[in-house]
């Protein structure tokens, strides 16, 4: 059998199968790319070559290096459409390409988990999409993927379907099925609240200098801003400069936000699997199989939590971000919405009658917030202590700077501390385990008891004085590990001997302190 064979029918468990060739109309999807990177660096490199040569001869080069790039990349991009076949057969999804070096791939059928869609603009406008399918694992050189870049959008669709094709036995809880969410505009207000709006104002920022780097025009921007503060004090400029730039990145959070969660709509499809198709001018469709799903996990980053709002994850095996991952965002099942409708829908993801994130916790001890307590005014300590060295040795200025860094950084220190350790809590609710964290980004997971393989226990020496451990239930799904920070050591062992019990039950055994009260520690 060899790439070679192009459509002629090969016998395969005695289903006659063709090998494909992707959409030839990938040399004009790369042609275009191109132009539009030539016309972006057009600009730039003018003014940059115009200090050297004349105008028309800088247009000259340009244009030459640009049907350079253009002819070069279109024709890559054409030997590499010649050269890829792809193949799904009764048992193995295959793809053979390359020139030089050959690389010949194939999946087992039985071990393809996802297959997953996306379209830029451009492919939109052409009815082209990329298909990402892959098994769930991780190896490295990308073994566990196969990416068809692209093919026509009726053909992706048909590939997603025969994949995830599964015969699942009937369920009785159909309530579920269809449509889970589907987008509420309202949603976008979330959207300024989170922390992509700092990176997106401080990165306008960046690009301003940048830019005006490019054409010898920043200390012009510089003057020129000078200019508009000089009858204001320092601190004034500063406060306004940041006002802009939060300005500038809310606007950005805003359009992103559009951009990645337009048309979004989560959905259970028979045969067992979760959908979600969102994007504006990208479209994106991602499939998740149930069978893959151990749990669900709500995220609270700070200020969407003020909000009183989560977004929900999946806890799946499989979504483990890693450097070939081009979707890092793919086990997003629902965007920053009213905690309600976080609850709501990760009942329904886990076919729950009520969802296990928003079951009653159980608290940890007092020592776990003596510790928060402690870390916080340490770390608010040693930067005061170096400015109070510098003001004794220096000028008396930085002991004032002393004081009021330690006013200002200690309470909210004292804060985030009271608060992150009002945000410990871990229990049992039927069949999931659910532990919750964090203050910046508090999340509460809520992971299958079946789903957990082993139980790790963690003890500082600092732990066992104040009677504490930490918990991490191993799991194959999400990040590989979930913690229960801190909690108390006799209540957690027996959380962990309750939630899994045939997993810690061997290493315990029970110790009477007094008639009254036992306890349980590890042998």
């Amino acid at each position: 059998m060899s790439e070679e064979s192009g459509g002629v029918p090969e016998q395969s468990g005695g289903v006659r199968e063709e090998w494909r060739r992707l959409d030839r109309r990938t040399v004009l999807v790369t042609a275009v790319v191109l132009a539009g990177v030539a016309g972006g660096a057009a600009l730039p490199t003018f003014f940059g070559l115009t200090n050297s040569l004349s105008a028309g001869r800088a247009v000259a080069w340009i244009l030459a290096g640009a049907v350079l790039l253009i002819g070069v990349g279109s024709a890559g991009d054409y030997v590499r459409w010649r050269r890829t076949r792809y193949r799904i057969g009764v048992e193995r999804a295959e793809l053979h390409t390359g020139l030089l070096l050959v690389k010949r791939r194939s999946l087992a059928r039985e071990r393809i988990r996802s297959v997953d869609l996306t379209a830029n603009p451009l492919q939109r406008v052409l009815g082209l999409v990329e298909v990402r399918i892959g098994t769930g694992e991780h190896h490295g050189g990308g073994e566990s993927t196969l990416e068809l870049d692209p093919v026509a959008r009726a053909e992706g669709e048909r590939l997603r379907r025969e994949l995830l094709d599964r015969t699942a036995p009937a369920t009785e809880d159909t309530p579920h099925d269809g449509a889970l969410a589907v987008l509420d505009p309202r949603w976008i207000r979330y959207a300024p609240v989170s922390f992509v709006a700092v990176l997106l104002g401080g990165a306008a920022a960046g690009a301003v200098m940048q830019v005006s780097e490019w054409f010898g025009a920043q200390r012009e921007v510089i003057d020129w801003i000078g200019d508009r503060f000089q009858d204001t004090s320092v601190v004034s400029m500063i406060l306004v400069l940041i006002l802009l730039a939060v300005l500038a990145g809310t606007v950005g959070a805003l359009g992103l936000w559009v951009e990645m969660w337009w048309n979004y709509r989560l959905e259970r499809e028979p045969g067992g699997s979760l959908r979600v198709r969102r994007g504006l001018f990208t479209a994106r469709s991602i499939s998740i199989e149930e069978r893959r799903l151990r749990g669900v996990e709500l995220v609270e980053p700070l200020g969407v939590r003020m909000c009183r709002a989560a977004r929900v994850d999946a806890v799946a095996t499989g979504l483990t971000e890693d450097d070939e991952d081009k979707h890092a965002d793919k086990k997003t099942l629902l965007p920053a919405a009213p905690r309600a409708v976080a609850d709501r829908v990760a009942a329904q993801v886990l076919r729950a009658a009520e969802s296990p994130t928003g079951a009653p916790l159980t608290a940890h001890p007092r020592a776990a917030r003596t510790r928060r307590l402690r870390w916080a005014l340490w770390s608010v300590f040693a930067p005061v202590a170096v400015l109070v060295v510098l003001g004794l040795l220096l000028t008396p200025v930085l002991l004032y700077v002393a004081a009021g860094c330690a006013l200002v950084l200690g309470t909210l220190a004292v804060v985030a501390a009271l608060d992150a350790y009002r945000n410990l809590g871990h229990g049992v609710t039927g069949a999931y385990l659910v532990a919750r964290s964090g203050t910046i980004r508090r999340t509460t997971v809520a992971l299958e008891r079946g789903g957990v393989i082993g139980w790790t226990v963690k003890q500082s020496y600092f732990q066992r004085r104040a009677g504490l451990l930490t918990l991490t239930a191993t799991t194959a799904a999400g990040t590989g590990g979930y913690d229960v920070h801190d909690a108390g050591q006799s209540e957690g062992l027996t959380f962990a001997a309750e939630a899994v019990p045939e997993l810690l039950a061997p290493f315990l055994e029970p110790v009477r302190e007094t008639p009254e009260a036992r306890s349980t520690v590890v042998r």
